[in-house]
């Protein structure tokens, strides 16, 4: 049934709407158990850093811990480029199925690997070979859902519906600081959590990967997937990837200040807060956990939003205040020692950084046609998050230990602004869109 069938003078059709609903709500749990797994490791590093990287100085270990961190995202691309082609190739339903098996084998690494008392060296090692592993299946898991939920979801609603790849990406990051709070305040000692409890989250994510893996063996098709596999010739996804230099330019020009924004105010936030603001362990992870509460309801509005007015309008606002606004909600955090604020500040920064969370994935979906969909936005997308997302923890600690922690707040800025420069000369997808074309 096409898109255009399932339209009336009355709206959607109930049975196609719940059918699509099921659809997305099986491809978001998928996503939501793959960022648990990633972002797990951010949550616990502050128990599970001085394990496996012994040091005096607390930030030198949490830069180890960021720098493999940003080890994960360096194998993105590649992981982009081989599940994207899966997806182009083999059906979206296979890539996403497959990757988030390789996330249930990463944490399991992680999971049993001993400690450097125990093998020295080795130790470091499997954590960051687990940590490639897990950069390899979210470098796939990111195209191929963004793709999926897209074609999924009917013409008008594309934006609301794409939007909860971000509140279920959120919502892992989420359900590591619940798992995070439980442990601190009703199971564990901090004792206990430092000397082995910090592996217990591991151990349950690699358990939802397999049950997010069984559901997703019976994901349906996209149409869209289905009707260019019939209507195009196969051929190397990245030769044909090649042939939309423009779309790719914009994916990486759209993607730089966003995901450096992303990763600031997720990843990063919960050493900063604790660091540099100097809130307790308990407190700061109250403190995050309310700002990504904010942040994930802002998602589905904001897509919402973009249906309405467009795509670009959104892009344009959050590199407008991201661009004035980031130098002066950071130096206010840095300066504050009240949880409420830090809360405030941090939310504040929520309120533009979802123009750019709730609506990306969309855009670049709507940029590429079906063929070539999954690789034109895993790949340029991964490669960006590489060099801009994943190092901002890293980056952010080596300016604190240099001793110049507000370089960081004027290097988000600027990369933001760069993003703004595209916002303001691309085309509105929305209005503009490649969905239909299967070429």
């Amino acid at each position: 049934m096409s898109d255009q069938a399932v339209h009336t003078s009355r709206g959607l059709d109930p049975a196609d709407t719940a059918r699509r609903l099921k659809a997305i709500f099986i491809g978001s749990v998928g996503n939501l158990v793959e960022w648990y797994d990633f972002y797990a490791y951010t949550a616990f590093a502050l128990y599970f850093a001085p394990k496996f990287f012994p040091s005096h100085d607390p930030v030198v270990q949490q830069l180890n811990a960021a720098t493999l961190f940003a080890a994960g995202f360096i194998v993105r691309p590649l992981g982009g480029w081989l599940f994207g082609h899966i997806a182009d190739r083999y059906g979206r339903r296979l890539s996403l199925t497959v990757s988030v098996l390789m996330m249930c084998f990463g944490s399991l690494i992680i999971a049993a690997t001993p400690t450097y008392e125990t093998i020295g060296f080795l130790a470091p090692a499997l954590l960051a070979f687990a940590r490639i592993i897990e950069g390899l299946s979210l470098g796939g898991e990111y195209g191929a859902s963004a793709t999926y939920l897209s074609e999924i979801a009917d013409p008008q609603h594309r934006g609301f519906y794409s939007s909860f790849q971000y509140v279920t990406l959120i919502g892992g990051q989420l359900t590591a600081i619940l798992v995070l709070l439980l442990l601190q305040n009703v199971f564990l000692t901090h004792e206990q959590l430092v000397d082995w409890g910090w592996r217990i989250p591991f151990v349950i994510g690699a358990m939802l990967a397999v049950t997010a893996m069984l559901m997703r063996r019976h994901m349906e098709e996209t149409e869209a997937f289905t009707a260019a596999k019939k209507a195009t010739k196969q051929t190397s996804s990245l030769r044909g990837l090649l042939k939309y230099p423009r779309e790719v330019a914009i994916v990486v020009g759209l993607t730089a200040g966003g995901t450096a924004a992303f990763y600031t105010f997720t990843t990063y936030m919960q050493t900063f807060v604790k660091q540099t603001v100097g809130l307790t362990d308990i407190v700061t992870t109250y403190v995050i956990a309310g700002s990504l509460i904010f942040a994930s309801i802002l998602q589905p509005i904001y897509g919402m939003i973009s249906d309405r007015i467009g795509r670009k309008p959104m892009l344009i606002f959050f590199g407008v205040a991201g661009t004035l606004l980031t130098v002066p909600i950071l130096t206010a955090l840095s300066q504050t020692k009240s949880p409420f604020v830090a809360f405030l500040l941090i939310s504040g920064a929520w309120i533009f950084v979802a123009g750019y969370t709730s609506i990306n994935a969309v855009v670049k979906a709507e940029l590429f046609p079906t063929s070539i969909r999954a690789t034109g936005v895993a790949v340029p997308y991964a490669l960006t998050v590489s060099i801009f997302g994943g190092t901002a923890p890293a980056i952010a600690l080596f300016f604190k230990q240099q001793g110049h922690e507000q370089w960081f707040y004027y290097y988000l800025s600027g990369v933001i602004f760069i993003s703004l420069l595209v916002y303001a000369t691309m085309r509105d997808t929305k209005h503009q869109s490649a969905m239909h074309r299967h070429e």
